[in-house]
């Protein structure tokens, strides 16, 4: 069955950057086959008048576990944030983080997101298997997930924030790590399930487990993740301990290269946007939680001009309590402009880095991430056809200027996820009453 969205505008995010203004995307076996102006011959016809396709946006940065404690802690810094949940953390198990990531996901697809990584570093040790808790989540909802296998081995006695009872030996962090790869992880082109190693921070594992992931990762063949540079207490930090910044501490280890991704980069000197620029580093900007942390902004702009790949992640809605991708676009661009001036960051380049971006920090540019013919067929159609956007003469700032739109309809590999503003791979019902049985059972 071929299927066309027809008389939409589209912006295909394609290296040329190519737009039309009555356009059809073409879908057939899960992919695109056709892009291009008009209609179009096809077995399936929708309608896409007043309505705006892009590719499905990519979130690049989460924390889903944390849809089970959202506001908690709500006016505290990143350091004391996380002295406050991580004891109530220390509670998870398998239903709870099933129905967070659940309720988390929907969200997301809900705001035009089809592809999303998680960086999960939690396991309790009553806690089950939480990366199949976290898989069977993605499944249910039926977007592409990246998972990251987090880790910590460094509690309270050894100088980092967790609790001890909260953290994993070195070598079972690692192994951990491995038969999450062999159990779970896809390499093939439309794969729904990847995982990558992650873990967490520079101030809560050791080196030994910083530098092993990094073999383990590389020897497997798979991405490598973790948050760096969010704050300056971090940083701090990292110059008491090890006599450097984050990022070169990062580098000494091993961990700047093609196959790696870092969350937040807030604080990052010259000399490190470069050395991100250089080696092809990528960055997961997340401007609605640093916003809500207080940990600055990231110098977005320059990490572009140095040729780094930037995409947006909403991070834990611990810290994001409205969990969508789609205001992300527009977050990214205020705070880009707060920190450089009106010409820092334009709309287009913002939706750039919420798909094409993002697809480059994942590795998945082949795939993802633009509209093209032999892509994945990972797409979102936005709604412009309401009270807010009548008269905006350019659907790509109606997008990313405006409130996020209302989606006619979000495709997962040619499969609808959204349709008319609703999710129809689950009941959205049953979503809240889990995710809140969870929550109250937890606190």
């Amino acid at each position: 069955m071929r299927t066309a969205i027809e008389h939409a505008a589209v912006s295909t995010v394609d290296a040329d950057g190519t737009e039309f203004r009555d356009g059809h995307v073409v879908i057939e076996d899960g992919r695109i086959v056709a892009v291009g102006a008009g209609p179009v011959e096809a077995d399936v016809h929708l309608d896409g008048s007043g309505c705006l396709v892009t590719p499905g946006l990519i979130n690049t940065h989460h924390h889903l576990y944390q849809w089970a404690t959202r506001g908690l802690a709500a006016d505290s810094t990143l350091y004391q944030w996380l002295v406050t949940l991580y004891p109530v953390w220390r509670e998870l198990d398998t239903d709870i983080t099933h129905a967070a990531a659940s309720a988390g996901l929907a969200r997301l697809a809900l705001t035009g997101c089809t592809t999303v990584a998680d960086h999960h570093y939690v396991f309790p040790r009553e806690g089950g298997d939480q990366v199949a808790a976290l898989v069977e989540a993605a499944r249910r909802i039926g977007v592409r997930a990246h998972l990251v296998r987090g880790s910590m081995d460094r509690g309270e006695s050894d100088g980092g924030l967790p609790p001890d009872n909260l953290v994993e030996d070195t070598e079972a962090a690692l192994l951990g790590t491995e038969q999450a790869i062999d159990t779970h992880h896809d390499p093939s082109p439309d794969a729904r399930i990847r995982i990558a190693a992650g873990p967490c921070s520079p101030f809560t594992v050791s080196e030994r487990l910083m530098a092993g992931a990094a073999e383990l990762a590389r020897r497997k063949g798979v991405r490598l993740h973790t948050h760096l540079a969010e704050t300056l207490d971090e940083e701090e930090q990292c110059l008491a301990e090890f006599g450097c910044t984050p990022a070169e501490y990062a580098d000494k280890l091993g961990w700047l290269g093609e196959d790696v991704w870092m969350a937040h980069t807030v604080h990052l000197a010259p000399a490190a946007v470069s050395r991100f620029g250089a080696t092809r580093t990528g960055s997961a900007h997340c401007p609605t939680s640093n916003g809500r942390l207080g940990t600055g902004i990231a110098p977005v702009r320059d990490l572009l001009d140095a040729g780094a790949p930037v995409g947006l992640g909403v991070d834990g809605a611990a810290s994001n309590e409205s969990g969508g991708l789609g205001e992300e676009l527009h977050q990214a661009l205020l705070q880009a402009r707060q920190r450089g001036g009106p010409r820092a960051l334009g709309v287009r380049e913002a939706l750039w880095m919420g798909t094409m971006g993002g697809a480059r920090c994942l590795g998945r540019e082949r795939e993802l991430g633009s509209l093209e013919p032999g892509k994945l067929a990972d797409l979102a159609v936005w709604d412009l056809r309401g009270l807010n956007y009548a008269g905006i003469e350019d659907p790509v700032a109606a997008l990313v200027l405006g409130a996020t739109p209302p989606l006619k309809l979000v495709m997962v590999g040619g499969e609808t996820v959204v349709a008319d503003g609703e999710l129809r791979t689950a009941d959205a019902s049953a979503l809240a009453r889990e995710l809140s049985a969870a929550s109250g059972r937890l606190r």
